[in-house]
């Protein structure tokens, strides 16, 4: 009799453990939820179950019932940034989250440089350890993972922002985030999600890689690692996928280092990409990106070709990208120490594009077009309105060529926002390279201080080989 009992007590407890209401590990205590927005909440539960969900900022109730599958879902509309608030989720048994915030909510993503913290090498990070407390900033830090498939939940979590959990999430993030939250005023929810190593291609859905025989060709060249996945879509699948129900702002990304030697493919790929998100999201999501460093690469222009192939990829609408070959001090060190920097340009692009704020001229100078005036190159630069200046004696990283192709270093002359290039030994000049190489740091700034972004003027073919 007492082995019955507790046979049914067992059944009893597994039946219970099955039917409880559980959530995403994204729907939590100290959560941020997208200001002014309709939210998704969701979650799992026995099926036919009726579910009571109480938000406390409206003091509204809404009931619902979980579908044959056992999961449920339902739209709330979120009010202007404020908090704390409470939701409360009753069936068979209640969950309480605590310590909810409405405000703005991004996704960080990418691969080392959008993860690297404190205990990577970012100094400054101490520096804010005594005033962090003061700021309203929750951290999510998704688990890294793989799957084949999409999944529904990532085991990530979310954090207050404080002295401790700062040191292990991204100080870019971080940094970007911090600048929201003083210039908003409200709170700012950030969802890292990075994998140091990883290409593209794993942060794409395999099905718009795999069907599409440019990218695929691509990613099949990828080399197997020991430290990060290489197959399209498992991070995406694990890492992106379970967040797709929860509103978001827009994202900041931080990747390309791992696509340097399948460059040509990148601007596609990047697109694509994007525009898988936004499909997830069902949203125009604001995307800003940075142009990866200048570094010492195994092959010849890889380095230069990708960032190249970035610039192309403004094309794609509210896309915006951050140039940051000024804040490199060591070409040797794919991770720039100076993260500090790369947030605030982020976070100026957002308050501008996505919030409205005259944040002044936050874009680098672009190359536009060039003319051709006897023995000179006028080059012309879009976002250079308060005029262009070099820091130094003279310009850097600047080369010209004739027909021949042959490069020499070239003479600049700066008037307004145009580049004035030439060289004596070159007599009928066609193109014109600016730092594209893959270690080149040039010396051309606009008025606010933005370095100009690399550019070349030719198209020409260029050699990938092993450097010896």
């Amino acid at each position: 009799m007492n082995k019955f009992l507790l046979f049914l007590m067992s059944c009893f407890l597994i039946f219970s453990s099955q039917a409880a209401i559980r959530l995403p590990s994204i729907l939590a205590n100290n959560m941020v939820l997208q200001q002014r927005s309709t939210t998704q909440l969701w979650g799992w539960s026995k099926a036919g179950e009726k579910i009571r969900i109480t938000t406390s900022w409206d003091d509204k109730t809404v009931e619902l019932l979980a579908d044959g599958n056992a999961k449920w879902q339902i739209s709330v509309q979120t009010p202007k940034a404020g908090g704390p608030y409470t939701i409360v989720f009753e069936g068979d048994n209640k969950i309480v989250l605590e310590n909810v915030f409405i405000g703005e909510v991004w996704v960080c993503s990418g691969q080392s440089n959008m993860e690297w913290n404190y205990y990577n090498g970012v100094p400054s990070i101490k520096d804010e350890f005594s005033a962090v407390d003061k700021l309203n900033i929750k951290l999510f830090q998704v688990t890294k993972a793989t799957s084949k498939t999409p999944q529904d939940n990532n085991e990530g979590n979310w954090m207050v922002c404080d002295s401790n959990t700062l040191k292990n999430f991204s100080a870019v993030a971080y940094y970007f985030g911090k600048i929201l939250n003083k210039e908003l005023n409200v709170p700012i929810g950030l969802i890292s999600s990075n994998w140091g190593g990883t290409p593209a291609e794993v942060w794409t859905p395999a099905e718009l890689v795999e069907n599409n025989s440019i990218l695929k060709d691509a990613a099949v060249q990828k080399k197997p690692a020991s430290w990060w996945p290489i197959a399209p879509g498992y991070a995406y699948n694990a890492m992106i996928a379970p967040f797709t129900n929860f509103n978001i702002a827009g994202v900041i990304w931080y990747q390309g280092e791992s696509n340097v030697e399948t460059a040509s493919s990148y601007t596609q790929l990047m697109d694509t990409m994007i525009a898988s998100w936004r499909r997830a999201w069902h949203k125009s999501l604001p995307f800003y990106y940075v142009q990866i460093a200048p570094n010492r690469y195994s092959n010849h222009h890889v380095g230069a070709l990708l960032r190249e192939a970035q610039s192309k990829a403004l094309a794609t609408e509210n896309t915006g990208m951050v140039v940051i070959s000024d804040l490199v001090n060591d070409t040797l060190n794919i991770h720039p120490a100076n993260k500090k920097d790369v947030g605030l340009r982020l976070a100026n692009y957002a308050l501008s594009e996505t919030y409205g704020l005259s944040r002044g001229n936050y874009k680098s100078p672009m190359f536009k077009s060039f003319t051709v005036r006897k023995n000179q190159i006028v080059i012309d630069f879009d976002y250079a309105e308060s005029s262009l200046i070099i820091k130094g004696n003279e310009g850097k990283e600047i080369f010209i060529s004739g027909p021949d192709k042959v490069f020499y270093p070239a003479t600049v002359a700066l008037k307004g926002n145009q580049m004035i290039v030439s060289n004596q030994l070159v007599k009928n000049p066609v193109a014109v390279r600016y730092q594209f190489s893959n270690t080149g740091i040039g010396n051309i700034f606009s008025k606010e201080g933005l370095p100009l972004a690399p550019f070349r003027t030719d198209a020409w073919p260029l050699d990938t080989g092993k450097i010896r």
